[in-house]
């Protein structure tokens, strides 16, 4: 198979693009407000919104928390709920279906984790006390990314977006695993028992070729309620359901219950749900901010991670990929604009910050959460988007290519 065609299929995914891009830029300026309003006037009614208790539920099966744990455990099920469809569609038939495919993001993503947390590790080993933070900047922000991809227009091909996705994609399998064993209070077995007998009949529904989506919703949501209880953290319940929701039908003229589900939820997340979260999550208190703070380990060490372990990590495991024979150099792409966005996943910023938020409770170390998740996500953005923009254009590769 020639290397256009290898990566023809993915012209497909140009509206999707479009749309993570448009979400990235909502997600700027949600964060944005955040920080303004934190640091202005309105800290008190930043703080009134965020800690605004809601209930839901009835009788001895409701649950009343502050806003924020709402938009935590209960919208962020929804955005995992969506990733879960997108691994499921990606392993299936996507850019994980094959070995000549999944090889090149599989890598990069492990490695594009394991730096960070490496990195993050070294600047706090002497602070016990902040290392349960080392997962922080292992993940990258896809809607963000993407948004910056866009900026630089030509110069960013195709296919790096597709392989930028197909890593990122990865790498939310990564976090997902990493929550479930790492960021776990201790285990009701009562409610995990209510967990599993709701998986049992998720998997009758699949099995029985259920091809309506109320039925797989319905029972995830009980799901959900039996995760939060029993000391998982209830995102995952959203993965759980999402894996047991058919992708082939049994009849042509049918449509995927995935692909339906996956296209309604697509703009709800880009463009409410993320935001949103931004938004409760993103507020850092700048008032006596300095230097030596952002020396801090913790802050220092997810900084680090971000801007220097993602782009050793993913660009150097892609470089000895493709210089050993046992990947494809992406098509029209070349070194420069691979290593742009190799950086441009140092943008970690809504993972990052879901992760931060699992790790530490304390204002203090929150605040030099979102510290360091900024720094290390600007430092990404800003220099990923230069080199992009000073990388040759994919004609002028192509025609290197061909000279050579």
């Amino acid at each position: 198979m020639s290397r256009e065609a290898q990566w023809g299929p993915a012209r497909m995914l140009v509206n999707f693009f479009r749309m993570e891009a448009a979400g990235g830029l909502l997600l700027l300026l949600a964060a944005a407000v955040a920080i303004l309003m934190r640091n202005s006037d309105f800290a008190g009614l930043y703080d009134l919104l965020q800690n605004f208790p809601m209930t839901f539920g009835f009788g001895a099966y409701s649950l009343t928390k502050p806003a924020v744990l709402w938009i935590n455990d209960g919208l962020m099920a929804i955005f995992f709920l969506l990733v879960g469809l997108e691994i499921k569609r990606e392993i299936l038939e996507g850019q994980l279906s094959s070995r000549d495919q999944i090889t090149l993001p599989v890598v990069a993503a492990a490695a594009g984790m394991a730096m960070p947390a490496l990195v993050y590790v070294f600047f706090n080993i002497n602070t016990p006390e902040t290392l349960s933070g080392w997962a922080i900047p292992a993940a990258t922000d896809i809607a963000f990314a993407l948004c910056l991809f866009s900026l630089v227009g030509s110069r960013a091909p195709l296919s790096l977006k597709v392989l930028l996705t197909a890593i990122a994609v990865v790498d939310d399998m990564g976090a997902i695993v990493i929550i479930a064993l790492f960021y776990t209070a201790e285990l009701s077995l009562a409610y995990l028992l209510g967990a599993v007998v709701c998986l049992v009949l998720l998997a009758i529904l699949n099995r029985s070729g259920q091809m309506r989506l109320w039925p797989y919703l319905l029972v995830g949501a009980f799901l959900w309620f039996f995760v939060f209880k029993s000391g998982l953290h209830a995102t995952i319940a959203g993965v759980l359901t999402a894996l047991t929701i058919p992708l082939r039908t049994r009849r042509p003229e049918q449509k995927s219950p995935l692909k339906r589900l996956e296209h309604a939820l697509h703009p709800w997340v880009a463009f409410a749900i993320l935001p949103i979260f931004a938004f409760a999550n993103a507020g850092v208190d700048l008032q006596g901010l300095s230097l030596a703070l952002l020396l801090e380990p913790l802050p220092l060490g997810i900084a680090a991670g971000l801007f220097v372990g993602k782009q050793i990590g993913i660009f150097g495991s892609c470089w000895l990929m493709i210089r050993l024979g046992w990947a494809r150099m992406p098509f029209n792409a070349g070194w420069v604009s691979l290593y742009g966005m190799a950086i441009l996943c140092g943008v970690g910023f809504t993972m990052s910050l879901f992760i931060g938020g699992l790790a530490f409770t304390t204002p203090l170390y929150l605040n030099e959460v979102r510290l360091g998740i900024l720094t290390g996500s600007l430092l990404s953005s800003l220099v990923g988007v230069a080199v992009l923009a000073l990388a040759p254009r994919p004609r002028e590769v192509e025609r290197a290519e061909s000279q050579g």
